[in-house]
């Protein structure tokens, strides 16, 4: 491996140090790979360059991809483009695939489920993943992107405490970004204490990836961990729940450093949990699914969610099929106590918010699109989920790239879908 990687035991598992190192650009990449490839690099060069988020990976998950199988390694697949393995964007594909922004009162405030609301509190991340939902918002510009940024966070803090005050409906709000672990300590703190004190809120979830990505902030960064233990206090004598919710796709990801993470957060009473998302090449065989949800359960973090994996550009070649989301789910079922097997979901395009994954009122998997509605987000309306067009007949791929036909065969699914609940 690299000098970097065996440059010191101490100096790497300290987080400041990870962030300062953090590889951003392809030919710092070179010091990391076993061979350096002039057309590889090449092909990585491509892959950025039609990418929808900018590189930024640290020295830890890089020490976690197996360089001598680069171009199938899992760990590779979530963070490092490559021009050659990605296929056409999905037609129905658009950057704000969740309509987020339209269900936006206040710039980076999103309000779509009526007792819950999101709250986008920075747009920078420690790593960049490139299935990112909000790509079109989160890190730096591309060579292909430019950003809608929210305003400063500051500027708007204010506005959005005040909207949940005059909304007692909410009483659940997720924090995350961007994602938590880029917040200053005095941040966090101004966060969980504003939360507090509006009298209507009952639960606060800080969502991070940090701690797949980079554990050791836990471990070394005593300030930022303090505040967040802080906040949970706070909450528990208040009666409301503080939770961390993070973000593990693979079982490699589960590491020594993630272990101490853990195990330091649950013993000083942080309640955990996981989501993940299904994609092809890193974690849809059950097999692999059922090794991360025993090692999340383990460290006591509970595996509550699997996503089917949004439509984000260059991600097509990664999407899995409903079919075989359902099937995957079938197979863990079973495996451990109900309470840690993760509900299969979608987080329909369109704005439904999240479904579970085998509750579509139809599904053609020979066009490949299921139809969800969602009652208690947007009654009345139907919300299309698309498959992924490699797993679709060749016959299906051209008529998906045909606009007439392609709208035939929503429309058709739409209909089936509405004679079914009109049945019932």
């Amino acid at each position: 491996m690299s000098r970097i990687a065996h440059e010191m035991n101490e100096k790497f598992a300290d987080a400041s140090w990870q962030e300062r190192h953090a590889v951003t650009r392809v030919d710092q990449l070179r010091e990391w790979m076993d061979d350096t490839d002039s057309t590889l690099m090449r092909d990585i060069e491509l892959g950025l360059a039609r990418a929808p988020m900018a590189m930024r990976i640290t020295p830890y998950v890089l020490n976690l991809i197996d360089w001598s199988n680069f171009l199938q390694d899992p760990i590779r697949k979530q963070f490092i483009p490559v021009g050659s393995e990605m296929l056409p964007s999905h037609p129905l594909l658009q950057m704000d695939s969740l309509h987020e922004q339209e269900s936006s009162p206040i710039d980076g405030f999103v309000h779509r489920y009526q007792d819950k609301a999101l709250l986008l509190a920075t747009d920078r991340c420690p790593v960049y993943c490139r299935y990112c939902t909000r790509s079109y918002s989160v890190g730096l510009d591309t060579q292909s992107f430019f950003k809608k940024r929210a305003p400063p966070f500051q500027s708007r803090w204010n506005t959005i405490l005040a909207y949940l005050r005059a909304t007692p409906v909410i009483a659940d709000v997720v924090v995350s970004g961007g994602d938590c672990f880029r917040l200053k300590p005095s941040r966090l703190l101004t966060i969980g204490k504003g939360l507090l004190s509006v009298p209507s809120i009952r639960r606060v979830r800080f969502a991070t990836k940090g701690l797949a990505v980079l554990p050791m902030k836990v471990t070394s960064d005593h300030e930022w961990t303090d505040a967040l233990v802080s906040i949970s206090n706070a909450g528990r004598d208040q009666g409301v729940e503080i939770s961390f919710h993070t973000h593990f796709n693979h079982p490699l990801e589960v590491t020594d450093y993630t272990i101490a993470a853990a195990d330091l957060l649950f013993k000083r009473g942080i309640r955990m949990r996981n989501q993940s998302v299904l994609m092809a090449g890193v974690n849809d065989d059950p097999e692999v699914l059922k090794q991360l949800v025993k090692k999340l359960s383990d460290l006591h973090i509970q595996p509550y969610y699997v996503y089917s994996c949004d439509l984000v550009d260059g991600l097509e070649h990664m999407r899995c099929s409903i079919r075989l989301a359902c099937q995957i789910e079938k197979a863990l079922r079973g495996i451990t106590a109900g309470y840690n097997t993760p509900l299969f979901v979608v987080d329909t395009p369109g704005g439904g918010g999240k479904r579970d994954v085998h509750s579509f009122e139809h599904y053609d998997n020979q066009t490949g699109v299921a139809v969800y509605q969602a009652p208690a987000v947007r009654p009345g309306q139907l919300f299309t989920y698309p498959d992924p067009l490699q797993s679709l007949s060749p016959e299906a791929q051209a008529a998906w790239l045909d606009p007439q036909r392609a709208n035939r065969m929503l429309s058709d699914a739409i209909e089936a879908a509405r004679a079914k609940l009109m049945a019932v």
